[in-house]
């Protein structure tokens, strides 16, 4: 939008009721509206209010100046009554995983997650996610952070213990490894007969 163009102010009356707005959520928009906001986030909040009002996808994108996503998509918004987290959707791009992330996730990896509260002996992908995005504001999916370990030849999965190898004999009470079982050839099938059903 080029800056030439002054954007008409759009005032919003307090009406008591509207169409998809609690009167809560309708209240924070105004009141957030009030505020020094960027122009992308203020038009999100006047694309919901406005929508509200009852106001069409091609009178809301007249009054905002948006394209008819942005309308659409914040219309959605309002709609599903999820207006009250209108700041959950950052703008831009995510942040990307910089040196500073992974270099603190191979020590998380060898670290306990005790050593920061959780009540678990293990990292998983999705913990180690959700601590990295606590700590430093990157967010990753659970897919991209698993692709990152890969890369980095870590992983969450513990490596089996060296005692534990094909010796059978030490390993008691139910554990069953693979070694345990029997291939099909050493097998004694001589008490079994195969039965076939008449059709």
């Amino acid at each position: 939008m080029s800056k030439d163009f002054e954007q008409p102010e759009v005032n919003f009356p307090n009406i008591g009721s509207g169409k998809y707005l609690t009167s809560f959520q309708r209240k924070l928009l105004q009141k957030n509206l009030q505020e020094d906001l960027s122009e992308s986030y203020r038009q999100r909040i006047e694309i919901m209010l406005l929508a509200d009002e009852g106001k069409t996808q091609t009178e809301i994108c007249q009054i905002v100046a948006c394209c008819p996503a942005t309308a659409r998509h914040w219309m959605h918004i309002a709609r599903s009554g999820m207006a009250h987290q209108w700041q959950d959707c950052p703008l831009g791009r995510p942040k990307a995983i910089n040196q500073e992330y992974l270099e603190r996730l191979q020590e998380l990896l060898s670290q306990s997650p005790r050593d920061y509260g959780y009540g678990f002996r293990r990292w998983t992908v999705s913990w180690l996610r959700k601590h990295l995005a606590k700590e430093l504001g990157i967010e990753v999916s659970d897919r991209h952070l698993k692709r990152v370990l890969k890369q980095m030849g870590l992983s969450t999965i513990p490596k089996p213990n060296p005692s534990t190898g094909e010796n059978t004999e030490k390993t008691t009470g139910q554990k069953i490894l693979i070694s345990d079982l029997k291939s099909e050839k050493s097998l004694n099938f001589s008490g079994f007969f195969l039965l076939e059903s008449e059709k």
